[in-house]
């Protein structure tokens, strides 16, 4: 009996993290597409870089509110708040100069940001599972 509890609480266990995982990839998409959104409609009177940062405080706007709500389901609080902020100052950071290599790399400006999410993404999902779940 033990060893049957001790499979259901790792099965269990397991399942919430298949879930979380599916929650945050919900969320990491729509957040994503808000950001490459405005980002586009950004790009026909600024510059890259400029409308990049405008889109992803947008962005992170919603990904604070989704992730705690939604994905990780955890109280707000400053602490979470700070954690959440610092990941995305490392998550935007790494954004800005993946953009300015891929723009470099001759890449169109329409397209540039795709690339970069393809790196980014799955950064920002470690860096903000750390800081909201600790």
């Amino acid at each position: 009996m033990p060893m049957k509890a001790t499979i259901s609480r790792f099965a269990e266990c397991h399942r919430q993290q298949l879930f979380e995982l599916l929650r945050f990839g919900i969320v990491g998409i729509a957040a994503t597409l808000l950001q490459y959104g405005v980002y586009l409609l950004l790009l026909r009177w600024l510059q890259p870089a400029v409308s990049n940062t405008a889109a992803y405080i947008v962005s992170f706007l919603f990904n604070y509110v989704a992730s705690v709500l939604f994905t990780f389901r955890v109280k707000s609080s400053a602490r979470r708040g700070a954690g959440f902020a610092l990941a995305h100052l490392v998550n935007y950071t790494l954004q800005t100069l993946l953009l300015f290599i891929m723009l470099w790399l001759g890449i169109p400006k329409q397209w540039a940001l795709l690339p970069v999410f393809a790196v980014c993404v799955p950064v920002n999902f470690l860096l903000v599972r750390f800081f909201l779940k600790r």
